[in-house]
């Protein structure tokens, strides 16, 4: 039978639920068993597709093309489990699934009330992942123990293990054990209230993983663990990693999670195997180079906004034995003080995704000062739209060339919506999302990299290359090197003449991990060590490491 692992939170949000469900998965699945993941998120949206950057971070797409929290990206680089729209459900898609049904009759007059039949909504949604070639399902719970809308989730399983047995259900709580500078000690009693929180509830929890910043003393551990009613070695050290998230899992192998929740289980597990992974670790600790690249986005200053990014800059880094740092650039900045004050120095520059004119102008001279100048340059989603605009004004001669999006009267709509969205009015949902193929042009720097005629690659955007531009783009130099199959829609643009200079429409950070750097990623990072070790001297530019 599937076995059932619950993470919850408590004291504070952002204490890494995600991070440690994820490393929890991994470290099940390095011992040979078969993990599923799953995020609860408590808000009513019905996902995050239509949620600002700013309150949501990024919004992580799968295969599938379902939008979901950024937490499964966190699942995808640490585990292998494969993830669909069943692995993230909102308080606003268990509302409405609810709704539909009694709109359809199906509760045959009864009155419709959070118990049962939203929490029925929510165990089966949980039930949904469990399968006979599914060893372990890991469910995260969004929000914090204590906030209202997290209350029916947090009922909900813990009916489920009533349902299918407390011996194959595990609750996993996280929690933060503070320490104040002014007392000079770690305080405990955050985590006795939050575990109260729970019990209060009819949770009491297995494991307790305790987050801070410095070690938990042996008298703190036992503290806690008899206040909270639980054994001494289910109270679990995490301690804050400054140098690298992937080096969370090695804390709790220290500590032994992994065997304590196999013998709580009873599972049938096999050695730890953790090769790949120590090998990962020294190769970010042991890098070889040491470049810096430059992130040119509207959201720079909001770190989640593009994790995905960031993450994938990294495993770029890790495959070419590198230590990169990231200069997170406002793109409107550019447009006061121009490219050469802020991106001088650096040997690499990417633009990412997003949408809406803000900070535009901003990223077109940005990617005019990558393109002149030589220096590598990726481009994703929008940052592969404004090069085209770019190119179309400075060297195609496309006076006035824009988006329709920002521009619907442009003499030269080099970018255009889609067929496919004109008719389209509401927003969440509607883009073209998800698993696509694209078929690779032969002696492109694309299919260099890729090693691969062909390849599936997520997709989040409603504006496309305007097909009618193609000819004069290819006449002036720049190569259209990937294309749906059949041919209408540009995947990738690339410049032959350019060290490097590649942009694509899809969202190949979302398909990067730790062990195996996407490959445009790799190639992307192995250029601009390439440019640095030419220009043979290091940045003195303000950066930030990774």
């Amino acid at each position: 039978m599937t076995k059932h692992i619950f993470v919850t939170g408590g004291v504070v949000s952002s204490l890494g639920k995600g991070l440690t469900s994820a490393s929890v998965g991994m470290l099940l699945e390095q011992r040979g068993l078969r993990v599923r993941m799953q995020k609860l998120d408590p808000y009513i949206n019905v996902d995050p597709g239509t949620m600002s950057p700013y309150q949501h971070g990024e919004v992580y797409v799968l295969d599938d093309g379902s939008e979901t929290d950024l937490d499964l990206g966190h699942y995808e680089r640490f585990t292998n489990s494969p993830l669909t729209r069943d692995s993230n459900y909102t308080t606003g898609q268990i509302y409405q699934s609810v709704i539909d049904k009694e709109r359809a009759g199906e509760f045959l007059g009864k009155t419709v009330q959070v118990i049962p039949h939203i929490t029925n909504e929510i165990k089966s949604c949980v039930q949904k992942l469990a399968a006979d070639d599914v060893d372990v399902v890991i469910t995260e719970i969004g929000g914090t123990v204590g906030d209202i809308e997290s209350l029916p989730f947090l009922e909900a399983i813990r009916q489920f293990a009533l349902d299918v047995g407390k011996e194959n259900c595990l609750y996993i709580h996280l929690t933060l054990v503070p320490y104040l500078k002014a007392a000079g000690e770690l305080k405990t009693k955050p985590t006795q209230h939050s575990v109260g929180d729970l019990r209060q509830i009819g949770i009491q929890p297995d494991i307790l993983i305790c987050r801070t910043e410095r070690e938990l003393p042996l008298d703190e551990r036992e503290k806690i663990a008899l206040f909270c009613n639980m054994s001494l070695e289910a109270v679990i050290e995490e301690r804050d990693k400054d140098f690298s998230v992937y080096e969370v899992p090695f804390s709790l192998v220290d500590n032994k999670l992994d065997e304590l929740i196999v013998r709580k289980l009873g599972l049938q597990a096999g050695t730890l195997d953790l090769d790949d992974w120590r090998d990962l670790i020294h190769r970010l600790r042991n890098p070889k180079h040491e470049i810096s690249i430059a992130v040119v986005g509207k959201y720079a200053e909001h770190k989640d906004a593009y994790k995905s990014i960031y993450e994938s800059i990294e495993h770029g880094g890790i495959f070419n034995e590198a230590q990169i740092r990231v200069g997170r650039i406002q793109s409107e900045e550019i447009e006061h003080e121009g490219p050469e004050r802020l991106l001088a120095g650096y040997d690499g520059i990417l633009v990412p995704g997003g949408f809406g004119e803000r900070g535009i102008e901003g990223k077109v001279q940005a990617i005019r000062f990558a393109r002149e100048r030589g220096i590598p340059f990726l481009g994703i989603c929008l940052g592969m739209q404004t090069a085209v605009i770019e190119f179309a004004r400075n060297v195609a001669g496309l006076e006035g060339a824009h988006s329709t999006e920002f521009d619907k009267d442009t003499p030269h709509p080099v970018i255009c919506l889609m067929d496919k969205q004109k008719n389209v009015v509401q927003k969440g949902g509607t883009m073209r999302l998800g698993k696509q193929l694209a078929v690779l042009e032969e002696g492109s720097h694309a299919r260099e990299c890729y090693a691969a005629d062909e390849v599936w690659e997520r997709h989040r955007h409603r504006y496309e290359f305007n097909y009618v531009y193609r000819q004069q783009f290819a006449a002036h130099g720049m190569l259209v090197s990937g294309t749906s199959p059949d041919g209408k829609l540009v995947e990738i643009v690339e410049l032959p003449d350019h060290p490097w200079f590649v942009a694509v429409q899809f969202h190949p950070e979302f398909k990067s991990q730790p062990t195996k750097a996407h490959p445009l990623f790799a190639g992307f990072v192995g250029a601009a060590i390439d440019r640095h070790a030419k220009r043979g001297q290091p940045s003195d530019q303000q950066q930030e490491i990774l």
